[in-house]
C-alpha cells in the first residue's frame, strides 16, 4: 500500500470539490469519492468473507430477535429517506442482519449499503428486543449516513491524492481493495471496524434515536444500554467500545437528543 504523504492545500481542495454529498437529515457535507456500485460491490465481498469465517446463528429465539428488530430499523430507514425526499438513496440499501455467535466479543457493526452484524456477546447488555434495537438503530445509522464510504474517501485521498485516486479506480483495483480493508479494519483481523469519527459517532446516535423510535421501539432505552456499556468497560475491554466511545458525556449527548427522537415513538 502506498504511504500517507503530504498534500498541497490545492490538492485537497480539488479532492474536496471533486466528490461530496450530504449527510440525510443532518445536513452535514461529506467527502463522497467512490461510485455507489463499487463500494456496494466491496461491501459484499467483505461481508461474505466475514459470515464464511464466523459462526452465524440461523435459528432460535436469539436470531429471531435479531431479525426482527433489523426488519423494523431498516423499514424506519427506509420511510425516514422517503420522508427526506431522498427515496432513490433508499432503493440502493440491500440490508441484511447477520448474528455471530462469539459470546467472548462485545461489538456489533455495519458496513456500506446496509450489512450489519451482531455478536452474541453484546445480547446481555442489550437486554431484551428494544435494547437490540438502540444497537441496531445506531448501526444502520453509520450505514445511512454513508459513514464507511466517507471514511474510504477520507483514505482515498489522503493517501493517493486526486491524481493517483483517478488511476486507482480505473487501473489499480488492488489498491482500492487495501484501502477499503484499511477503512474497516479487515485487514488485520475480519469484523472490526477502525474508530469512526466524534462528529460521525453523536451524527449515528441522533439518527439511530430518531429510526429506533419511528420502529416502535422506545428510544429511551439508549440511556441504560449505555450506561450498562459503560460500566463494563470499566472492567473488561470491550471491542464495541473501541469503536463506539461510551462515557458520561456521550449519555448526557443521548439524553439531549431524547426530547426529538420521541416526537416520533409510536409503541406498537
Amino acid at each position: 500500500m502506498k504511504k500517507i504523504r503530504n498534500l498541497s492545500a490545492p490538492v485537497l481542495a480539488a479532492g474536496l470539490l471533486a466528490g461530496c454529498a450530504t449527510v440525510p437529515y443532518t445536513g452535514r457535507s461529506q467527502l463522497s469519492l467512490m461510485p455507489d456500485s463499487e463500494v456496494m460491490a466491496m461491501s459484499r465481498a467483505s461481508y461474505r468473507e466475514v459470515l464464511a469465517e464466523s459462526e452465524v446463528v440461523t435459528a432460535g429465539p436469539r436470531a429471531a430477535m435479531v431479525t426482527e428488530a433489523g426488519r423494523r430499523i431498516a423499514g424506519a430507514a427506509e420511510a425516514f429517506l422517503r420522508d427526506e425526499g431522498l427515496a432513490g438513496p433508499a432503493g440502493s440499501f440491500e440490508w441484511e442482519f447477520a448474528l455471530i455467535d462469539d459470546d467472548e466479543t462485545v461489538n456489533a457493526w455495519a458496513m456500506p449499503g446496509g450489512k450489519i452484524a451482531v455478536y452474541t456477546g453484546i445480547l446481555p447488555l442489550a437486554a431484551d428486543e428494544t435494547g437490540l434495537a438502540v444497537v441496531l438503530g445506531h448501526e444502520v445509522a453509520h450505514a445511512l449516513a454513508n459513514h464507511g464510504r466517507e471514511r474510504l474517501s477520507q483514505l482515498l485521498l489522503f493517501q493517493l491524492g486526486t491524481t493517483g485516486l483517478e488511476l486507482a479506480l480505473s487501473e489499480e483495483p488492488e489498491t482500492t481493495r487495501d484501502l477499503w480493508l484499511t477503512a474497516f479494519g479487515l485487514g488485520a483481523q475480519v469484523g472490526l471496524l477502525l474508530p469512526y469519527s466524534r462528529v460521525q459517532e453523536y451524527e449515528a446516535d441522533r439518527i439511530g434515536l430518531i429510526l429506533t423510535a419511528r420502529a416502535g421501539y422506545d428510544p429511551r432505552a439508549a440511556v441504560p444500554f449505555w450506561e450498562r456499556m459503560r460500566a463494563q468497560g470499566e472492567t473488561e475491554f470491550l471491542e464495541f467500545l473501541s469503536t463506539h466511545p461510551s462515557s458520561r458525556k456521550r449519555i448526557a449527548e443521548i439524553e439531549a437528543m431524547m426530547p426529538e427522537a420521541l416526537q416520533y415513538y409510536r409503541p406498537r
